[in-house]
């Protein structure tokens, strides 16, 4: 990501957390116009005391943050807490100790842990450098993912760039939330104009997104601006401004986007926007009104189309606060489905409604006729997830006596009956899937997400747990495309879901799948002692392949069939319990290489080790039917659905790599949807899984 001329930044650990990273730093070479927003809770921390009486300004030349310890409520040593913090730190830099500011996030109540902060600081300034990545991941507490966001624009005939990164992912209320975000640009900007443009990026951004509610005490965001763009000096209104001010913006929104996206247990992105209100004001309150309503978070959670609650979410606020607005003259729309009408319900058809609302985003629009004024309301759904989390958070969560903060998630700490309810029901798997074997194919979303490419090789090595022996077959379309078109290939065409694909572009196939992603897949499994092996199709002449042509005698270029399986290298790894990761590239009679569809790959591979399971990640669901999901097909139930145009597009060679599985002989195939976290143990591990069975008639 591009960073703004003479801004650094990094991120260690200085050991608040056991091992990951907890010390954050961002750096100008020059001293900059410096603005803030902060948290309006009464018992702020330390830390947004100490920068709150000192911005806007001119001549900041650091910000420091540690995560992992929130400096909130541990009375007058706070304070001098961050003083001394920021001393080592502007010592370590060689600048005034007035130009560091200093922000925390973490656990509350707890005593910071100066003496590592303070040890630190020269280690942390001698590691800086131009990585904004790792002082993103330096702040993280409950995150699941970094969250970055830049712009470039042009001021006065100048170009300058807008880089930010920010955390948050609980106590995320309007007003900011548990959150920080760190905005660095090179323009030229006076800091009135500065905290003039940041204000009005934060009231329609971070002021508008909402996970649970409750508010922190350590909410804040920073702009830094070093003008090292040469720009003329920005004012506080004029074209520079309207620029700076949009920019900003557009890069607090982005964050806010991404801060509610990955709230705490979430597992949808929650958009509300409302029309037609008589005022900015009321629309805002009553988007966010709408988003922040348990009741219809849990519905969007469970994918339960019940407008009934964003209704009676508007129809509470408005009462409450005694406005003129009539909410049963209201037009309201799920998922750009209009479901409620001229004072009554649409009728709609809920069972498609329910399809459409399992997809990672839902939107909810609510038309109000007293007006002409428009929010938007950012959240995310309530899971089951979100009360484990914070049930657990303080209980399992222990700072030592040097500080350093550790979570303890020891059985131990559970009351007895859910530790019995758990080991029995895992002993029972255990026993059920002892030398088991099973093949999955990884791609889609799940190969994109940092979190869920975790996810992921938490579960294979929990199957390797439970006694599973796993077989990685991964893709990898959507890099493949990536980078076909960075070299200039074109844009790629697809037939049935399998790409046509010329002789020179099977070398980037080659390429992407097995010396890029087959190590970063094989690099991430090891890191969870999952003992994985990188294997090419190629490697031993693991999948033979020939040219396929495509029907009607069509020539899809390059793209193969597999002819052979040599199970007997597979074999080998798996009685030496390794993991299989497998690129599907084939090796032809002609000594030609040959892109395989990884869906036919893996399953021939399973045919070829008689495999009991096939499993599917995908970017559904599972196996839809007018929009619904089937739990459980047989095989000729599938065929009936392919061969009517049930299933379409790039489910159909999907479906066909199935039915060719399950005539090879495999017991049981699974299709799962990838972007939900921890579904592949979900569907295996319960009774009636989370997503489509097929079986053998």
């Amino acid at each position: 990501m591009r960073t703004p001329r003479g801004f650094a930044y990094s991120g260690i650990n200085c050991g608040i957390k056991a091992a990951r990273k907890d010390f954050a730093l961002v750096y100008s070479e020059v001293p900059c116009a410096g603005a803030g927003c902060f948290t309006v809770n009464a018992s702020r921390a330390a830390p947004v005391r100490h920068a709150a009486a000192r911005l806007p300004a001119s001549g900041v030349r650091a910000i420091v943050t540690n995560s992992g310890n929130a400096n909130a409520l541990v009375g007058p040593d706070g304070e001098r807490d961050v003083r001394e913090v920021c001393a080592a730190v502007a010592e370590a830099l060689s600048v005034p100790e007035s130009s560091v500011l200093s922000a925390s996030t973490g656990v509350i109540g707890v005593r910071l842990p100066v003496h590592k902060l303070v040890a630190a600081a020269a280690a942390l300034a001698e590691q800086r450098g131009g990585a904004i990545e790792l002082a993103a991941q330096a702040v993280m507490t409950t995150d699941t993912r970094v969250k970055l966001s830049s712009r470039v624009l042009s001021v006065g005939g100048v170009e300058a760039t807008v880089a930010a990164f920010a955390k948050g992912s609980g106590m995320i209320a309007p007003e900011l939330a548990t959150m920080l975000a760190y905005l660095t640009t090179d323009l030229a900007v006076t800091p009135a104009a500065l905290q003039a443009a940041l204000s009005r990026a934060c009231r329609a951004s971070f002021d508008m997104i909402t996970v649970d509610g409750d508010m922190s005490t350590n909410d804040a965001v920073f702009a830094l601006a070093n003008g090292l763009a040469g720009n003329p000096v920005i004012e506080e209104s004029g074209p520079g401004f309207d620029a700076l001010a949009e920019a900003l913006t557009g890069i607090c929104v982005d964050l806010a986007r991404q801060i509610a996206e990955d709230g705490e247990g979430a597992t949808k992105l929650v958009e509300v926007r409302v029309e037609g209100a008589p005022d900015e004001a009321m629309a805002r309150d009553l988007a966010r009104a709408v988003a922040g309503s348990s009741l219809v978070k849990a519905a969007i959670f469970g994918a339960d189309p019940n407008w009934g609650r964003v209704l009676s979410a508007i129809g509470a606020r408005v009462g409450s606060r005694r406005w003129p607005v009539d909410p049963t003259r209201a037009t309201v729309h799920v998922q750009g489905t209009c479901v409620y009408d001229a004072g009554a319900p649409t009728g709609v058809d809920a069972v498609a409604l329910r399809a459409k609302m399992r997809e990672p985003h839902v939107g909810v629009e609510v038309r109000l006729v007293e007006g002409a004024a428009s929010a938007v309301s950012w959240g995310c759904d309530l899971s089951y997830d979100y009360v484990k989390i914070n049930a657990d958070y303080t209980s399992l969560t222990h700072a030592a006596p040097d500080g350093t903060v550790a979570r303890d998630d020891r059985l131990t700490n559970y009351s007895p009956g859910f530790k019995r309810a758990l080991l029995v029901e895992a002993l029972s798997y255990i026993s059920k899937f002892t030398e088991t074997r099973a093949v999955v194919k990884y791609g889609g979303a799940a190969m994109v997400k940092d979190s869920l490419k975790a996810s992921f090789a938490n579960d294979i090595n929990l199957l390797r747990s439970a006694g599973l022996l796993p077989v990685v077959v991964h893709g990898g379309g959507p890099e493949i495309t990536q980078t076909m078109e960075k070299l200039g290939h074109g844009k790629s065409e697809f037939v049935d879901g399998v790409r046509i694909t010329g002789r020179e572009d099977v070398k980037v196939v080659e390429m992407v799948l097995t010396g890029r992603i087959n190590t970063e897949l094989v690099s991430l499994l090891n890191q969870s002692s999952a003992h994985a092996v990188g294997v090419s199709g190629k490697d031993a002449g693991l999948l033979r392949a020939r040219k396929l042509v495509g029907e009607g005698g069509r020539d899809l270029g390059m793209v193969g069939e597999v002819t052979h399986v040599n199970s007997a290298l597979l074999e080998v790894l798996l009685e030496k319990k390794y993991v299989p990761v497998v690129s599907p590239v084939g090796l032809g009679e002609d000594g030609e290489g040959y892109n395989i569809n990884a869906d036919a790959a893996a399953a021939e591979i399973a045919c070829a080790l008689h495999a009991e399971k096939l499993i599917y990640l995908t970017d559904v669901p599972g196996i839809l039917d007018n929009g619904e999901l089937v739990s459980e097909l047989t095989a000729s139930e599938l065929r009936r659905r392919v061969d009517d145009g049930t299933i379409q597009g790039g489910m159909v060679a999907k479906a066909r790599s199935i039915l060719r599985a399950i005539e090879g002989g495999v017991t049981s195939v699974h299709v799962i949807d990838g972007r939900t976290p921890h579904s592949l143990i979900a569907e295996l591990f319960t009774d009636t899984g989370v997503g489509t069975l097929v079986k053998k008639d």
